[in-house]
């Protein structure tokens, strides 16, 4: 009941975040106007940036599988998509825990360890978030004129004012620290010793063993210009995604390729942030990138709302859908017949 109740508090904690950042974006803006805004867009183009991200997700769905075969084994791409909309669902729900459901999803469906499938997933969130930051280095040295004033006022020197005095102690201190952090890793491997002993202990070692390994699997891949081929191919239907979305609207219809790559990497910040499905945060972040364009902050909300509400709503019934199968799947599959012998029951009593 307890746990229950926490896990309640948290999905209001984020969602109350959520719905803070949408009536920050949303202040003073008429709701008239708005309807009006998403009343003039043609809808074709938003059906084709459906199109568009429904392939990417096929793509992501195969490229977590050439993840998976290093450790052993290949789950049907049926199953994976199935588990990869299912997480997707999940995020509406609380944050992050997508990336859990997912892997706990194909682990019912293809008995692959869930802990092992955890460490696939951390290698894709650590390839995307590559892609992302080599996208807003490339978005920033071609439009550099455009925003350098911009990022230098409103982020560089703000950053660099907070970090800055963290860099002014003398080399004692860093001295200190170095060696306060080498005490602590010491400190560490001896408790390490003594709590070995305890079973709770040496099954977190075992999980955190399973993670790493799975982590590993990008190394151990044998199809690796596979894995890029979908990396690149998942991140060009991101791209066409959001062309087709500028396309949708009169505002944005003209406006070139770097402004939407611009927008595409902050949105995919605003997606990463901490609350269900990136909301309220990507309607901040896009109607304010937007303006940097001279499109008012109206018909940024209106881009935004149009791009956030297609997208999750595709992802809500997709992820519904399959896990409607996947409950029908383990419903129908039998479960196995496990007996216990004494000497089972011994090995458990001396546990």
């Amino acid at each position: 009941m307890r746990k229950k109740f926490v896990n309640a508090l948290r999905i209001l904690f984020f969602l109350s975040i959520g719905i803070i950042l949408l009536a920050i974006a949303f202040r003073d803006v008429s709701f008239e106007d708005l309807v009006s805004g998403l009343k003039s867009a043609n809808y074709y183009w938003v059906i084709l940036s459906l199109t568009f991200a429904f392939l990417a997700f096929i793509s992501r769905a195969y490229r977590w599988i050439l993840l998976i075969e290093p450790l052993g084994h290949k789950p049907s791409p049926e199953n994976t998509f199935y588990a990869l909309m299912t997480g997707y669902l999940a995020n509406f729900i609380l944050p992050r825990i997508g990336e859990i459901t997912r892997c706990g999803t194909l682990n019912r469906t293809e008995r692959i360890p869930a802990d092992s499938l955890m460490g696939t997933v951390i290698t894709e969130r650590i390839s995307d978030l590559i892609v992302l930051l080599l996208l807003g280095v490339y978005i920033f040295f071609v439009e550099i004129g455009f925003f350098g004033d911009f990022l230098y006022n409103n982020i560089m020197i703000p950053v660099y004012q907070k970090v800055a005095p963290w860099f002014s102690f003398n080399l004692f201190i860093y001295i200190l620290i170095l060696a306060s952090l080498l005490l602590l890793i010491l400190f560490y491997r001896i408790i390490a010793i003594v709590l070995r002993k305890y079973k709770i202990f040496r099954k977190f070692e075992r999980i955190t063993a399973s993670i790493f390994e799975g982590m590993k699997s990008v190394s151990q891949m044998k199809k690796k210009g596979w894995f890029l081929a979908h990396t690149i191919f998942i991140w060009l239907m991101y791209y066409l995604m959001t062309w087709a979305v500028f396309r949708a609207l009169p505002v944005t219809a003209g406006l070139g390729g770097n402004a939407v790559m611009f927008i595409l990497v902050i949105g995919g910040l605003g997606i990463a942030a901490p609350v269900q499905g990136g909301i309220g945060a990507y309607h901040w972040i896009v109607s304010v990138g937007l303006g940097l364009y001279d499109i008012s902050r109206e018909d940024g909300l209106v881009y935004a709302t149009l791009a956030h509400e297609s997208q999750a709503l595709l992802m809500i019934v997709l992820g519904s859908i399959s896990l409607f199968i996947v409950f029908l799947k383990n419903k129908k599959k039998p479960q196995p017949l496990v007996i216990t012998t004494i000497s089972d029951k011994n090995n458990l009593h001396n546990e």
